[in-house]
C-alpha cells in the first residue's frame, strides 16, 4: 500500500497536470486525482476534503463542475442522505470526445472567419493555416481506430 504522503504527492502531480494542460483550478485537479486512487471509490465531499486536505466549503463548486462535465457522478445510498461522488466509468472517454467535438466546433469558427476576411488576405492565410491543422488533427481523431483495452471497439 502506498503511504499517505506519496499518495498526496501524486494527487498534486495530477492537479498540476490538469492546471497546466486544461486550465483547471488546482482544487479541481486534486479532486480528480483523489477520486482516481481513493478507497472506497465513492466518497462524500467531506471524505474528499479530508483526503486532499482542503476545506469542505471549497468542494461544492469544484465537485459541481466535475459532475456537470460528466467526469464525476453523484449518487446516494438507500437510507443515507449523504451525496457520494465517484469517477464516472466513461470519464476519460467523455473528456476526449468533448475535446474532439471542440476541435470540430473551432473548425466552424475558422470557416466563419475566412468568410468574413475574404479569401485573398494575409489574415485569411493565417486562418487557413489554423484550419488546415484543425482539420488534419480532427480527421486523425475521427477515423476508426483499433479497440482500446477494455472496449469492444470504436463507438
Amino acid at each position: 500500500m502506498v503511504d499517505d504522503q506519496r499518495a498526496r504527492d501524486w494527487v498534486e502531480q495530477v492537479s498540476a497536470f490538469f492546471a497546466r494542460q486544461e486550465g483547471l483550478p488546482p482544487i479541481t485537479g486534486r479532486i480528480l486525482g483523489w477520486l482516481m486512487i481513493c478507497e472506497p471509490a465513492g466518497q462524500s465531499a467531506a471524505d474528499i476534503a479530508a483526503g486532499i486536505k482542503a476545506s469542505r466549503a471549497s468542494m461544492t463548486t469544484n465537485i459541481r463542475s466535475l459532475t456537470a462535465t460528466g467526469l464525476v457522478r453523484r449518487y446516494t445510498r438507500a437510507g443515507d442522505r449523504t451525496a457520494y461522488y465517484q469517477l464516472d466509468d466513461q470519464a476519460w472517454e467523455t473528456a476526449i470526445r468533448r475535446r474532439i467535438e471542440g476541435m470540430s466546433a473551432f473548425e466552424d469558427v475558422l470557416q466563419d472567419g475566412l468568410a468574413l476576411m475574404g479569401p485573398d488576405t494575409d489574415r485569411a492565410s493565417r486562418l487557413r493555416a489554423a484550419q488546415e491543422v484543425y482539420r488534419w488533427v480532427g480527421s486523425l481523431l475521427r477515423d476508426p481506430k483499433p479497440a482500446r483495452p477494455g472496449n469492444g471497439g470504436p463507438r
